[in-house]
């Protein structure tokens, strides 16, 4: 498989601290090797993951409740907000990247069905009919996204990130009902995957699944047709060895987690992908091999970390990248 990244890349995974969107686009879109589009949710409801892609849905106007967002009559203030922040973020990723690749987030339908209220205030995850008719509203939204993308950087490749945090309580049934005393009920795995392949081909983008969960459902995300994941090395327990061999085997890209995603003491950037080596050692892969598959990322999202430190993170990711193809054979 030909990945669409250059070799020794680093990227971020998605949200950042502050308000300040033209400071953030500064990095995330001008110092990254594999620039991004950033999400800053402290600008308020409308710039957070779920708001974010909720706007996104066709035909399925949400507005925002006490308990969180839920799917309304008509179009509000609330979405109108969704929107533009949108835009004027798109606008920032217009100025500051022009060509070669550039990836953009969106939530995936089954950590959206897990944080979308129905109108009757229960999740839309309890309802299959729901799940379906949020699953192509996505679909088809993000598919506009990606061609509105597309139309401003007409000289850039665009790889879509699906994120799914909320993916490993969907499948074990442990996500709560509205009231907090009950979990609904658990998805099938053949059943995830479908709904989640139905995002990711409609975009056309090359796709990636990004989870931050512990238990990472690599079977379930490698059926859905992701060409590469986006996951913490240290979620990779050895009984995951064979799945991830095989993914490795058949060219699957990983963008690995390495540097924490809060205020923490860096060591030297060749220690932090040394669990990377580690993993190709394990699995029998020449080393040679891993600057080409492999992006350096953050663990997870950064909204919790200080400015200062998402610049010192960011910039560390790039030399770990560097130092994974300096790796001998």
């Amino acid at each position: 498989m030909s990945l669409p990244w250059s070799e020794a890349s680093a990227t971020g995974v998605g949200s950042y601290p502050g308000t300040d969107a033209a400071e953030v686009a500064k990095i995330a879109l001008g110092e990254l090797s594999l620039p991004h589009l950033p999400e800053l949710p402290e600008r308020g409801p409308g710039a957070d993951m779920v708001g974010r892609s909720a706007g996104l849905l066709v035909e399925l106007p949400v507005h925002l409740q006490p308990s969180g967002w839920r799917f309304a009559d008509r179009p509000g203030l609330d979405l109108r907000r969704a929107h533009d922040f949108l835009k004027w973020d798109l606008d920032l990723l217009e100025e500051h990247a022009a060509e070669g690749p550039v990836k953009i987030q969106v939530c995936g339908p089954w950590t959206l069905a897990a944080s979308i209220e129905l109108r009757s205030g229960a999740r839309a995850l309890r309802d299959a009919g729901a799940v379906r008719d949020l699953t192509e509203s996505l679909a088809e939204g993000v598919a506009r996204h990606v061609a509105e993308v597309r139309r401003r950087l007409p000289r850039a490749e665009v790889l879509l990130q699906v994120d799914e945090p909320a993916l490993p309580a969907v499948l074990t049934g442990r996500v709560p009902t509205a009231s907090g005393f009950r979990t609904l009920r658990s998805i099938a795995g053949p059943v995830a995957a479908e709904r989640l392949r139905t995002v990711l081909e409609a975009s056309g983008a090359f796709p990636i699944v990004h989870c931050c969960a512990k238990d990472v459902p690599f079977g379930v995300l490698l059926e859905a047709g992701a060409k590469a994941l986006s996951v913490e090395i240290s979620a990779i327990p050895a009984r995951d060895d064979d799945v991830i061999g095989e993914a490795i085997e058949a060219g699957i890209g990983f963008l690995f987690g390495v540097v924490p995603g809060v205020d923490a003491r860096l060591p030297e950037p060749a220690r932090s992908v040394e669990p990377v080596r580690d993993l190709w050692r394990r699995l029998g892969f020449p080393p040679g091999s891993i600057a080409g598959q492999v992006v350096v990322t953050p663990a997870c999202g950064m909204a919790g970390a200080s400015p200062r430190y998402v610049r010192q993170a960011l910039a560390h990711c790039g030399k770990a990248a560097k130092s994974l193809a300096d790796t001998p054979e």
